[in-house]
C-alpha cells in the first residue's frame, strides 16, 4: 500500500510572504488550540506559559498586515525590548524581551515550512531568520537564531540584521 502525503498550501495575509506548506499527515506540535489569543496583539502558549507578540517587530494590526517587518542587529534587538518596556510596554506589560533559543524553538511548527510556524496564531511571519537572546558559548561574536523557513537553528554574527519577535514570562 502506498503512503499518501497530503500537503495544504495557504496564502499568508498581507506582505506578499511565501506560501506556507503544511504536511497534514504530520501531527502539529503547535496547534491553534494550544494558544490563547488575547486580542491585544498578544497570544499565550498554554504549554509553555509564554506570552508572545503575535507580529514580528515592525508589523501590527489584524493579520499583522500593517507596517513593514524590521531587521535588527542582535544588540539592537535587545535594546528594542528595553525601549518598548520603558515606553510603557504592550498590553499592560513592561517585561518584554528577546526569547532565548529554547523559547523561540517552542513556536516552530514541524508540520509546516515556508514558514515553519502556525500562521493562524503568528500571521505574516517571514520565512526567514529571527534572533534569539542566546549567545554562542565560547564564540562571543555569534548568537543562535531560528530560521522559520524550515525551522532550523543556525547561528549568525551578532552584527547581522534579522527579524525579532518578543516574548514575556518564562525564563
Amino acid at each position: 500500500m502506498k503512503k499518501m502525503i497530503v500537503m495544504v498550501f495557504c496564502i499568508l495575509i498581507g506582505g506578499g510572504q511565501a506560501l506556507a506548506a503544511c504536511v497534514t499527515t504530520v501531527t502539529a506540535i503547535t496547534p491553534t488550540t494550544d494558544f490563547i489569543v488575547h486580542g491585544s496583539g498578544t497570544v499565550t502558549h498554554s504549554k509553555t506559559g509564554l506570552m508572545w507578540k503575535q507580529c514580528p517587530e515592525g508589523l501590527s494590526g489584524v493579520g499583522c498586515a500593517t507596517g513593514v517587518a524590521i531587521f535588527y542587529t542582535w544588540q539592537a534587538s535587545l535594546q528594542l525590548a528595553e525601549t518598548l518596556n520603558a515606553a510603557g510596554g504592550l498590553a499592560g506589560f513592561v517585561d518584554w524581551r528577546v526569547p532565548n533559543i529554547k523559547e523561540l524553538n517552542s513556536i516552530v511548527e514541524n508540520q509546516c515550512f515556508n514558514p515553519s510556524i502556525n500562521t493562524t496564531i503568528f500571521p505574516n511571519t517571514a520565512s526567514s531568520v529571527f534572533w534569539s537572546a542566546s549567545p554562542i558559548a565560547g564564540n562571543a561574536p555569534y548568537a543562535w537564531n531560528v530560521n522559520f523557513a524550515e525551522g532550523t537553528n543556525p547561528s549568525n554574527v551578532k552584527a547581522t540584521s534579522q527579524y525579532v519577535r518578543l516574548v514575556r514570562g518564562g525564563q
